[in-house]
């Protein structure tokens, strides 16, 4: 793949990537692509690969073999300042969110603005609470821009957190694990402000999770590993049809486990 602009290329593509580490495989012969405008959700259990995906994205982990590009840029051919640039087109809400402790949700937000009119945006104070109010409306927190991080819940952090990658303008967002260790009411909560963002933006975006329900939700499509493989790469309607047997197995497993919290 070049080097371009063209937006009919993928903005994320996988080309035959591998990673181990100490010689145990994590990442092995994976290939996919996200379209411009796309949500793809990496799907598969735990230890299988999925956020090791996400870092090889951003330039924190480099392939042993294949290619990773972004935004039609071979990540590891990149620099240390080309790979700030790509980090501030392609945003990430960890699980944790990642927030700045000693800042108060409205600063959170606002600090990637901050950045931006450093950087040359044409943005007054008055404009910048504006976007705070904005964003944190969006992801329904208006009334906590005042509040610590510490007094709120995991599921509100990444509320904030969305706020805050939203604030940045990127081009694309990723998500990691965005409703494990969350209670069903604010999995649900997320999980419909992720598809509601999507919706508003069309953003390129990626889910990593082991959620079946969620991938179901808001994926176009999924990416399926097993032990670092992809066992399944295609919309979310040919998911039921997969034949690798693993997957058929996660599928039914998940259906039992749904059937038994009802």
């Amino acid at each position: 793949m070049s080097e371009s602009n063209n937006t009919t290329a993928p903005y994320i593509e996988f080309i035959h990537v591998s990673k181990a580490f100490d010689d145990q495989p994590v990442l092995v012969d994976v290939s996919f692509e996200v379209r411009r405008g796309e949500m793809v959700v990496v799907l598969g259990r735990s230890g299988v690969g999925k956020s090791v995906t996400l870092k090889h994205i951003l330039g924190f982990l480099q392939p042993d073999e294949g290619q990773v590009f972004v935004a039609g840029k071979e990540v590891s051919r990149l620099t240390e300042p080309e790979l700030v640039e790509i980090r501030r087109r392609v945003t990430m809400v960890f699980q944790s969110g990642a927030l700045f402790d000693s800042l108060t949700v409205g600063e959170n937000v606002a600090y990637p603005l901050r950045e931006r009119v450093e950087r040359g945006l044409s943005l007054n104070e008055d404009q910048i609470q504006a976007r705070v109010d904005e964003l944190l409306g969006r992801v329904d927190l208006a009334e906590g821009r005042d509040l610590m991080p510490a007094d709120l819940s995991t599921g509100m952090k990444r509320s904030v957190a969305i706020a805050r990658a939203l604030a940045a303008e990127p081009e694309a967002i990723l998500y990691d694990e965005p409703t494990t260790m969350v209670d069903p009411l604010m999995a649900q909560t997320l999980s419909d402000l992720i598809l509601k963002l999507k919706r508003a933006t069309g953003l390129t975006s990626m889910v990593v999770t082991h959620d079946m329900r969620l991938a179901r939700k808001l994926a176009d499509r999924i990416v399926f590993l097993v032990d670092g493989r992809v066992a399944f790469f295609g919309p979310v309607s040919e998911l039921d049809s997969a034949e690798e047997p693993i997957v058929q197995a996660f599928i039914y497993l998940d259906e039992v486990s749904f059937l038994k919290s009802s």
